[in-house]
């Protein structure tokens, strides 16, 4: 029996009124590095459980006084975390089925088989190993996820964050409508890690990603033989959803079929997998999003129209990029330092010609099309600025080089005068700061603005000095 470097410092503690057997058991796990405690009595062990937390507790459950039984009841309310392994001389079936109910890991027969301990121990630590990580990751989830982590000062986010905080006290259905690349399923995710629900599962599934035929499978399950392929039983994603959140992307594209489906989902909050009538509960929240007009979509019949109402009890909008362009500065920053760090890349800055071209641009990808453009734009700049010919064509036409700024006449959309105001503010910013060779305080006062001011809009624009 042979024990990982990294189980030297696992806690153990046995339980046994029979000194032989717990003397034994004690040398065993001791010579293969755990760190044993022992004791011979029900109210010893309660005593060590509440000074320390131990990974694993082997325990006899036949003691005098508080039994094996008592140890496991009261580990499983202490340290839900600790493993507890019954011992018993008596392979009773009742007993050992009464002891999976109450929460035990497993359970042995006297005399102990050394091999048999050896594999329980091992899948005991695995398992603590994997709800440890499994926890680390909900909390990593949840920091990434966090309001604070979204980034929009305009009013419409705002607007956004303000109805969010309010979709998270509530666990009614949501219907998330926006472009593509506005961050639908970001929204999702926060609303689901910043709820209740955070510790139960966050399942995704782009509906419009899986053909028709296989999409119902797929959010259903089914049972073995339920058609051609089916060799054995399969849970959907609302059954793995349990608990948690089911996100549905594209719901605009599910086949009418399935619309139906998934409407008396809705209504019962039960499912049946596909090939079996029998009926699963469900305890699961619902978020949608689609890109498409969906009311449209019920005009022209392509949608149901009951279904539709069930969707969209709580509906959020997020607006394009071009609607809160004055969040292009601080996107631009972000996707900055989160590609500078993923290609192990100096800092890079964006020039106030690139800067005056993003703010311009109508961003028909939204803020996805943004972070590819900073993407690509770090992994082929020469040295730390990105200018404007570093950018895509598609955006650096909008602004001339050196003829200053590019005034467009009116047309039947109008002209975008906050874009092109923001467009000469950087162009007139970054000029002054050339002339004056960076220095700020003879650049504000050649721009006719105090100190402070200036480095605001330095920051605000993220330009380079």
């Amino acid at each position: 029996m042979t024990v990982n470097a990294s189980e030297a410092t696992t806690q153990i503690l046995i339980v046994d009124d029979d000194s032989g057997n717990r003397d034994g058991l004690t040398l065993l796990l001791r010579q293969v590095g755990y760190q044993i405690t022992a004791t011979d009595s029900g109210e010893g062990a309660l005593q060590h459980l509440a000074e320390t937390t131990f990974a694993i507790v082997l325990t006899d459950l036949r003691l005098p006084g508080i039994s094996g039984l008592d140890i496991l009841r009261y580990s499983k309310e202490r340290t839900p975390q600790t493993h507890v392994i019954l011992m018993t001389g008596n392979a009773s079936t009742e007993t050992a089925v009464e002891a999976m109910k109450e929460g035990a890991f497993d359970y042995l027969t006297k005399p102990i088989n050394v091999k048999e301990l050896k594999i329980l121990l091992d899948n005991a630590l695995e398992k603590s190993r994997l709800v440890a990580e499994n926890q680390y990751l909900r909390q990593q989830l949840r920091g990434k996820y966090h309001f604070a982590n979204m980034i929009g000062s305009s009013p419409a986010m705002q607007t956004i964050f303000k109805q969010m905080e309010k979709i998270i006290q509530t666990d009614s259905t949501v219907l998330i409508l926006g472009e593509s690349g506005t961050g639908k399923e970001l929204v999702a995710r926060a609303v689901h890690f910043n709820s209740a629900r955070k510790e139960k599962p966050f399942i995704a599934i782009n509906c419009g990603a899986i053909p028709g035929e296989l999409l119902e499978s797929e959010l259903f399950g089914h049972v073995k033989g339920a058609f051609t392929g089916a060799g054995s039983d399969k849970a959907g994603k609302f059954e793995a959803a349990e608990g948690g959140t089911i996100f549905l992307d594209e719901i605009g594209t599910m086949p009418m079929q399935l619309q139906m489906k998934l409407l008396r989902v809705l209504q019962e909050r039960e499912v049946e997998r596909v090939g079996s009538s029998r009926k699963i509960r469900l305890n699961v929240r619902i978020i949608s999003a689609t890109n498409a007009d969906l009311a449209e979509l019920v005009k022209t019949k392509e949608f149901r129209e009951d279904l539709y109402y069930r969707l969209n009890v709580i509906p959020v909008h997020l607006p394009p990029l071009r609607e809160r362009r004055e969040d292009i500065p601080l996107l631009v920053k972000h996707f900055l330092k989160k590609s500078c760090e993923a290609q192990n890349h100096l800092p890079c800055t964006l020039n106030g010609e690139a800067t005056a071209a993003l703010q311009q641009y109508d961003w028909p990808g939204n803020v996805r099309e943004l972070e590819n453009v900073i993407e690509r734009a770090v992994a082929l700049v020469d040295g730390e600025s990105i200018e404007l010919d570093d950018l895509p064509t598609q955006i650096s036409q909008h602004v001339k080089s050196d003829s200053g700024v590019s005034f467009p006449l009116f047309n039947e959309n109008g002209v975008d005068l906050p874009a092109l105001v923001a467009e000469l503010e950087c162009r007139m910013i970054q000029s002054a700061l050339e002339r004056c060779d960076g220095v700020k305080t003879k650049a504000a006062e050649l721009l006719h603005l105090n100190r402070t001011t200036l480095v605001e809009k330095i920051r605000r624009y993220n330009l380079s000095v």
